[in-house]
């Protein structure tokens, strides 16, 4: 085996120092090895500005990938292409370890030939014809350098002037339906004079119509009933264009139906059972038993009405409805004419659902590891019942946990810490809330409460438990905007165990211990998230929380005379307001699946009135798997300061009141589901106020750029359905602390900058 290994490491190196002259000897001496698209050169009279979605167009059509393609793309190979050395000068033998070897690392060279460029000419041409210029002609051209047997492929198109739409003639306003089409297409921004023709423009229009006549009752019209003629002999250079509508249509196609008998059959997982037919304004509902179901959870999904006009929209809306329950597994709808009251035009309506399992478990790990021996494994189990009480009402309880140990020689003692948490979640799908709430009724709307306990265990030095109870309402206010608001939060901290030198610490730190007081927290919170793609090439994504703590209790106590210190139930609470947001921006690169997504996100909280110090379980903190990737979990910050290296856990203060982050990665396909990245990290936490025991730690203006973390790296992320598998390697670059190395990049040494991250999602 050990002779097979340095056949491949031979052959390997071989190719990497001959690859730049050993790739086209086995080329045909008629045939040219292809390098990539050198171009496409758009050029207009007068220099008159181009089109962008027809340059993307045409650049698309010819965009064929060369061998070994850096990131996916059409112009740029990678320096080493190993594959198409070893099918120039390796030997493919019959069998045995070589052939499997050169199976597995040849490449046959993409020629000139395969791309065929003059046939691609030819759909530049129609590109061309089908956005308005007739008169446009493409060329090309072969590129090369001093190897002659390769060639890259430059295209030019000389697009002349454009056809536009001189005038335009409709259908006739003599029925409900033409008047209806002719309405959508006067309300189109393209079907207008002067507009260029463009043949994807009108096959959009005729999908507009379609979709505008389907929700207003007609619905067996097609986008392919609707016609256009186009004249371009007219006047030169111009188009006349005239809509009809076709003559092999069905008859129903022309007629306006209404919706009639509604039926919703919901049957068991398991199949079988005994009907039970329950009449409702929506309809009948018939439900075998036995299952749960509340009676009016059907009919507040159905968004039809018996008797008014059918709608295509309210068919989606049903639909969505019913699968954003989560209890069913399976949802029909089908549409059918009435054959009883023909003289009507009514549509009979008929559901199928199928409950889902009622108990889902699901299981997320994750992993943290640096290269100075501390390792951090997390997972996190779940088990949600999705229909509790019969309407959609979801029981969810989770357990948290994660642990972090050092290991290696020549260690005093071994670390051991870890995180627990219990959670219970009854969520509702609607809100118990009063009306004036803004909300959208084509979303579901949930109410939640919650009850949970958390222990935090650092030893040497503290053991806290956290326990904390609340309700929130999440909601959508319109198709991009998420809501959620919390009127009521209680969590109550408190240390069970302390060591002495944990007391030490807090003795010389007193700004620290304020933060590990047992106190309780009221709150109330609201959170906004603002989600869209804007196109096929942009989306954003915006995210702001605001919360506030101790306010209410504080006025109350005011008004009551209570004066100083406050307390509940014998332990004072905290008062403080927090504010976090981000922004996340994604742009696709090129026209394949490359992104480069871009975050920046800041945060603060500063304790005033009943506190002195903001609680540590609502500091801040960075580093890690969604921060910056190349520290991990509160191990910088805040600001430079740096923890005594005496002490075995010193990130435990490693908290602040302000937060900084800023990220951008690029993400990129690599084989099927599997994906890479390349990231940059900034980022850091600071404290609002001056701690003489934390020196350095306070934000200022001056030194805001240098107490910044910076970290590379890279990453893979594998794609498993709705589930992604997240493994990142980041190298740091800079450390906001003092070290024993001068200069910006200041990492002790390499081997110490690592940290690896397995985890569960995109970081952002």
């Amino acid at each position: 085996m050990k002779g097979h290994l340095d056949i491949l490491l031979t052959v390997i190196l071989a190719g990497l120092l001959s690859v730049s002259c050993s790739t086209t000897r086995r080329i045909p001496q008629d045939e040219l090895l292809y390098t990539g698209l050198k171009g496409v050169e758009v050029s207009t009279p007068a220099s008159e500005p181009f089109p962008a979605d027809v340059k993307s167009s045409l650049t698309e059509a010819v965009s064929v990938k060369p061998n070994n393609p850096l990131l996916g793309s059409a112009s740029v190979r990678t320096p080493f292409p190993l594959g198409l050395w070893v099918y120039n000068n390796w030997p493919n033998p019959p069998k045995g370890f070589k052939h499997w070897i050169y199976e597995k690392l040849v490449s046959e060279p993409v020629l000139v030939s395969d791309v065929r460029p003059e046939v691609r000419t030819h759909m530049l041409d129609r590109i061309l014809d089908d956005n308005g210029y007739f008169s446009g002609k493409s060329s090309y051209e072969l590129v090369q350098k001093k190897n002659k047997k390769k060639a890259s492929i430059l295209y030019t198109v000389n697009a002349g002037q454009p056809y536009l739409i001189d005038s335009i003639q409709l259908l006739p306003d003599s029925t409900h339906l033409y008047h209806l089409i002719d309405s959508v297409a006067l309300r189109s921004a393209y079907f207008k004079t002067g507009s260029r023709y463009s043949t994807d423009s009108l096959s959009a229009l005729r999908v507009q119509i379609a979709n505008a006549v389907r929700n207003r009752g007609y619905y067996y019209f097609r986008p392919e009933f609707i016609q256009y003629l186009a004249d371009s002999t007219i006047n030169q250079g111009r188009i006349a264009m005239r809509m009809e509508i076709a003559d092999n249509l069905h008859p129903w196609a022309l007629d306006r139906f209404k919706t009639g008998e509604i039926t919703t059959v919901v049957m068991r997982n398991k199949g079988g059972g005994t009907p039970d037919t329950i009449h409702t304004n929506k309809g009948d509902v018939i439900q075998f038993l036995p299952s749960r179901l509340r009676k009016s959870l059907i009919p507040s999904c159905i968004a039809f009405r018996p008797g008014r006009t059918f709608s295509v929209r309210q068919m989606d809306q049903t639909q969505l409805r019913l699968s954003r329950l989560g209890i069913f597994n399976n949802i029909n709808i089908l549409v059918s004419p009435d054959t009883i009251h023909r003289d009507k035009r009514l549509l009979d309506v008929a559901i199928e659902c199928t409950f889902d399992r009622p108990w889902e478990a699901s299981v997320e790990a994750n992993v943290s590891s640096k290269s100075n021996s501390y390792l951090g494994p997390g997972v996190t189990l779940g088990l949600t019942n999705r229909n509790i009480f019969g309407g959609g009402e979801q029981l969810s309880v989770t357990l948290t946990g994660s642990y972090e140990w050092q290991t290696g020689s020549g260690r005093n003692s071994l670390f051991n810490s870890y995180e627990a948490g219990l959670k219970a979640t009854l969520a509702f799908p609607r809100l118990l809330a009063p009306n004036f709430i803004p909300r959208s009724r084509r979303e579901l709307n949930w109410t939640r409460l919650s009850l949970g306990i958390d222990v935090l265990n650092r030893p040497h030095y503290f053991k806290m438990a956290q326990f904390n109870t609340g309700i929130s309402y999440d909601w959508q206010s319109s198709r991009y905007i998420s809501n959620s608001f919390t009127p009521f939060k209680l969590t109550y901290t408190k240390l069970q165990n302390t060591t002495e030198v944990f007391d030490s610490v807090m003795a010389a730190n007193p700004a620290i211990a304020l933060s590990f007081m047992n106190q309780f927290i009221p709150q109330m919170s609201y959170s906004f998230v603002y989600d869209r793609a804007m196109n096929r090439d942009n989306t954003i994504n915006i995210q702001a929380t605001v919360q506030q703590a101790g306010n209410i209790f504080w006025s109350i106590y005011e008004l009551c005379g209570k004066h100083g210190e406050k307390e509940l139930f014998g332990t004072p609470f905290s008062q403080f307001i927090k504010g976090y947001g981000q922004i996340v921006y994604g742009r696709r690169i090129g026209s394949g699946d490359i992104w480069l997504v871009n975050r920046v996100a800041a945060g603060a909280a500063y304790a005033y009135g009943n506190s002195k110090q903001v609680p540590y379980s609502e500091q801040f903190y960075a580093g890690g798997a969604n921060s910056v990737r190349a520290f991990t979990v509160r191990s910088i910050g805040p600001g430079s300061y740096r923890a005594p290296e005496n002490q075995i856990n010193g990130y435990f203060d490693q908290t602040g009141t302000f937060i900084f982050l800023a990220n951008t990665e690029l993400r990129f396909p690599i084989l099927g589901p599997l994906h890479g990245a390349i990231f940059l990290d900034a980022g850091n936490v600071w404290t609002l106020k001056n701690e003489e025991s934390r020196p350095g730690g306070q934000l200022r203006g001056s030194t805001f750029l240098r107490d910044l973390a910076l970290g590379t790296g890279a990453g893979l992320r594998f794609n498993i359905s709705m589930l992604v598998i997240r493994a990142d390697l980041g190298i740091g670059i800079h450390a906001p602390y003092h070290t024993s190395k001068h200069g910006y990049y200041n990492m002790e040494s390499f081997r110490k900058s690592l940290a690896f991250h397995l985890a569960i999602g995109y970081p952002f």
